[in-house]
């Protein structure tokens, strides 16, 4: 693809909707194999619950060992072909792992290097995203786009669990990866498909790749807005993905239940996903940006506390609302979260601040996984589900200590700096 000399899609409206199906194509193939990798390190590899963590760590790593230089890097490159590129890396590692187990050389460290790398071009792809996406939109249009991606990511979040039992019990559970595999060859054709151009990439020389890193970093660390979500998101992904972690495990382990009934109970938990960003924008317009993201929390989340009484029978319905109400806050909270960033960041700002940003949310996410393996080592499964479903619960304290509590909405862009008045020189006579 060309870079044009201004920002010019061609069809601004076609090339949103060809992006926002490839990426619900891809986020449906995700969503089927962040249940098949942990069914398959259970099912067909025998691993414990340590090690299921380890995988689960694995998968979101990279965000914190390449998060950062990869916003300056994105900054510096044209996004649509390393969206590209991503896309057919992420494809060609999930096809090996099905390969692999038909060859009889399939192992545990297979399936975590898997996790690591397509979670590596994950990084890129999806910071490229956070500044492609204004190339196919208007400021006007850019928070119903969020929510429609976000109302994407919600259904695949529904279709993907489930989908993902039904070849599980069809086909067996490797077999689930070959979907996720074409998900990405889906986003590709529609990547390609593409008419409109980009708004050109500034070529810099005047700046390092770590100066670069350090503006980003600085920027949200001094902003009062980007500060507290980027704290709150920190806290409340170490706690959620601990769950996560011990999730499958528990489900199979403790309670009893086969994997097929596992992806039907994760697909239960996922419409409150597609709620969310159903309910995000009249949410925001009946009650304000800042106003309805704390109220949306403050409603939604401390239902983590229902998951850990779960038991076979009807208290499988426990596990689900309380995974319903925080599916639901969750992508509320993404959609007013995700505009506000794009559209109050300056936009030669926005690669580098974006990825700060997704860097220190998802810099615990690995910690998180390690943190909930080797809990449910140490103290059992059902104690671990307690200890982070409380932790969950009490992450919306988070957003009291900014400055949203005094506020309906949210900035439409930072304050513009004192000016300083002139010093005058007196002239002596």
């Amino acid at each position: 693809m060309t870079a044009a000399t201004e920002l010019a899609p061609a069809r601004p409206g076609r090339d949103f909707r060809l992006f926002w199906f490839g990426e619900t194509a891809s986020k449906i193939g995700s969503g089927v194999s962040g249940v098949a990798l942990p069914l398959a390190a259970v099912t067909v590899l025998g691993a414990g619950t340590f090690q299921v963590g380890l995988l689960t760590a694995a998968t979101w790593l990279p965000w914190l060992v390449i998060g950062l230089p990869a916003g300056a890097w994105t900054d510096r490159m044209p996004r649509w072909p390393l969206m590209l590129a991503c896309n057919l890396i992420s494809a060609a590692l999930l096809i090996s792992v099905p390969i692999s187990a038909w060859l009889g050389v399939l192992t545990f460290w297979q399936l975590t290097g898997t996790a690591l790398l397509v979670g590596a071009a994950a990084v890129f792809f999806q910071t490229a995203y956070q500044v492609y996406l204004p190339s196919l939109l208007s400021k006007e249009q850019l928070a119903s786009g969020n929510a429609k991606l976000q109302g994407s990511e919600a259904v695949a979040q529904v279709a993907g669990p489930g989908l993902a039992g039904a070849l599980t019990h069809a086909l067996g559970v490797l077999s689930a990866l070959l979907a996720d595999a074409a998900s990405f060859l889906v986003s590709t054709v529609c990547l390609l498909s593409i008419r409109g151009k980009e708004e050109p990439v500034t070529r810099r020389t005047d700046t390092s790749l770590g100066r670069d890193i350090r503006e980003g970093l600085r920027f949200v660390a001094m902003d009062p807005y980007l500060r507290t979500f980027a704290i709150f998101g920190a806290l409340f992904n170490l706690a959620f993905v601990a769950y996560q972690a011990v999730l499958v495990v528990f489900l199979i382990r403790e309670v009893g239940v086969d994997s097929g009934l596992v992806g039907i109970l994760l697909m239960g938990i996922s419409v409150g996903g597609l709620l969310g960003a159903i309910l995000a924008n009249p949410i925001t317009r009946r009650l304000g940006t800042a106003r309805g993201l704390l109220i949306v929390l403050f409603a939604t989340v401390p239902f983590a506390a229902l998951i850990p009484l779960t038991q076979a029978g009807w208290r499988l319905g426990l596990l689900v609302f309380g995974g319903m109400m925080i599916g639901a806050g969750t992508v509320i909270s993404n959609v007013i979260r995700g505009s506000f960033r794009q559209l109050y960041t300056p936009r030669h700002l926005l690669g580098r601040v974006s990825v700060s940003s997704l860097f220190l949310n998802f810099s615990t996410i690995p910690l998180g996984g390690l943190l909930g393996g080797a809990l449910g080592e140490a103290i059992g499964i059902r104690p671990t589900l307690w200890v982070v479903a409380l932790a969950i619960a009490a992450t919306p304290l988070v957003m009291l200590i900014g400055p949203l509590k005094t506020r309906r909405d949210l900035p439409a862009g930072p304050p513009a700096p004192p000016v300083r008045p002139a010093r005058t020189i007196g002239v002596r006579t």
